[in-house]
């Protein structure tokens, strides 16, 4: 391409830009006024509004209820006070114990600190119920120590879990009864927090300490220096959380201490992010470098701004209340499209809280975690690229310990079935996240055959490339609506609402609101290619 012709690609482009920016703020000042007007209209139809005392200044402020419909933002934001005392004092005890022991601190020394303060937090967390934990665990680690060399040893592995995942889901965490008779009192001293629901985690850890045992006799086809080569974060002298994960630790580190400390460590415990069993151990020795004092205060003050943005937007938006009191079926099109719209920011941004929360607590005790939501929401244009970036520790996790087993790339379209499925039933037994899970699979169906279509097609003209990016901006349309089909069948309106949605959207009324959507989404992702653009142009300048 001539410089002239460079220049008026760049002038085009720029135009095209402002065009989108104009769009978008036009867009969310329409979607705020109408969000604002929906919960004023509908404030006292609506489910689990209060004035809570934490934020009452934030009531009177905005002279609105605060919408703590969600039970998990609920108990999240009821227990922060009391979650950050204890991760302050675990922090103070861990990075103590490191500065007096000093190198002597190995990972053994490190894993009894951790057990012990661990169990603290757990007998707190389930009381009595920390004996079904460790009664399977350790059933788990005698599985992985006498089958791991086994030919049929996946086997032997997920049909345990799998198994354990249904069962406590189905018998909800068991009676002491099932021990004996004289046990029956115990039920009365199970905790603050039913176990089985966190023990979910503690099954994906116990799948990577098997895996990560199974593989450490075995050739790695995982090539250190040329990784070291092209990665810019060990090229500065780092360890990035691959290397981690994907070199194995010595022998003595796959020990029935650290094994446990692992899957019980306190400040992922209860939510993540999911870190492998090979990173978590390494670091037990020598911790995290990736990120420095000011980063980690850096990263914590971020975290408090993105609280009172919550704050603000729990008082001024109902939209999980909507969701939870049924009124979504009396409203028009275009205002389910809005709470449904927010619905899918109230979510992210929840779990954008309550992950990046547990991180900071990890990183103080010098244990870094993969980053959950490391992208927004609303800057994902494909199903791949939405996952890589909503629950991106799981993702990870998922693809180490399941994708590539399974196949890989090879047998793509087989695998994201049986992932979803998988991803689906570790969640909850529901039937409306199984419908979820395979919507989401038969969407991924024709963005994978296109993916594979584009890649063997070499475009070299401007027209061709033009075209091309249209295409490719229209399809991101195409995927973001459905993307909001399947979060609101999977989160808001269930299985059963579908029929309700399809009838809604297709009358007279519903036809231009999709249409509406579809042009908006459209400009989103034609932004979204703007903003990629500019990363790529900033990376190759060095600047990154």
């Amino acid at each position: 391409m001539t410089l002239k012709k460079k220049m008026e690609s760049s002038s085009s482009d720029k135009r095209e830009l402002w065009i989108l920016i104009v769009y978008a703020i036009a867009f969310y000042s329409f979607v705020i006024h109408r969000s604002l007007r929906l919960s004023t209209d509908y404030h006292s139809q609506l489910y689990g509004l209060r004035s809570a005392s934490a934020s009452a200044w934030l009531s009177k402020f905005t002279h609105r209820s605060n919408d703590v419909s969600d039970a998990q933002w609920r108990n999240f934001r009821a227990n922060l006070p009391i979650l950050t005392i204890v991760f302050a004092i675990f922090g103070l005890a861990a990075n103590a114990f490191r500065l007096k022991a000093k190198a002597k601190a190995k990972a053994r020394g490190m894993s009894f600190l951790w057990l012990f303060l661990s169990f603290i937090y757990l007998t707190y967390l389930h009381g009595a119920c920390v004996v079904f934990i460790l009664a399977i665990a350790l059933l788990n680690y005698l599985l992985v120590k006498i089958f791991a060399r086994k030919k049929y040893f996946f086997l032997v592995l997920w049909s345990f879990n799998i198994f354990f995942l249904i069962c406590n889901r189905v018998y909800e965490g068991y009676s002491f009864s099932i021990i004996g008779q004289q046990w029956v009192y115990l039920d009365n001293f199970r905790g603050t927090f039913r176990w089985h629901i966190c023990f979910n985690f503690v099954v994906l850890r116990m799948i990577s300490f098997g895996y990560d045992y199974h593989w450490a006799d075995q050739d790695s086809r995982f090539d250190q220096e040329k990784h070291v080569q092209r990665c810019h974060i060990c090229k500065s002298g780092k360890t990035c959380y691959q290397l981690l994960q994907e070199r194995s630790v010595q022998d003595d580190k796959y020990s029935l201490s650290i094994y446990i400390c692992y899957l019980v460590y306190a400040p992922l415990y209860l939510a993540g992010p999911i870190i492998s069993f090979n990173a978590f151990a390494s670091q037990l020795d020598v911790p995290q470098n990736n990120y420095s004092v000011r980063d980690v205060t850096w990263y914590g003050l971020r975290w408090v701004f993105s609280l009172l943005l919550m704050e603000l937007m729990t008082h001024l938006f109902h939209y999980n209340a909507f969701a939870i009191s049924g009124l979504w079926k009396q409203l028009s099109p275009m205002d389910v499209f809005i709470i449904g719209y927010g619905v899918l920011n109230f979510m992210w941004l929840k779990f954008f809280l309550i992950w990046r929360y547990f991180r900071f607590w990890s990183l103080i005790c010098g244990i870094e975690a993969p980053e959950n939501m490391p992208r927004c929401i609303n800057n994902c244009h494909n199903l791949e690229g939405f996952w890589k970036n909503w629950h991106a520790s799981y993702n990870k996790w998922l693809v180490r310990y399941m994708y590539i087993p399974l196949g890989g790339s090879q047998k793509k379209l087989l695998n994201v079935w049986v992932i979803f499925t998988f991803v689906a039933i570790w969640h909850d037994l529901e039937w409306k996240l199984l419908s979820w899970a395979w919507l989401t699979c038969l969407f991924f169906i024709p963005e994978m055959i296109l993916k594979s279509t584009a890649s063997a097609l070499q475009v070299e003209s401007a027209l061709g490339q033009f075209v091309f990016r249209e295409l490719s901006a229209v399809a991101g349309a195409v995927t973001i609506t459905c993307l909001m089909v399947a979060n609101l069948v999977g989160y808001v309106i269930g299985p059963s609402g579908i029929n309700w949605l399809v009838s809604q959207f297709l009358q007279k009324e519903g036809l231009p609101v999709l249409g509406g959507m579809f042009v908006t989404f459209y400009v989103g992702t034609k932004l979204m290619f703007h903003i990629d653009d500019a990363k790529q142009r900033k990376y190759r300048s060095g600047l990154v």
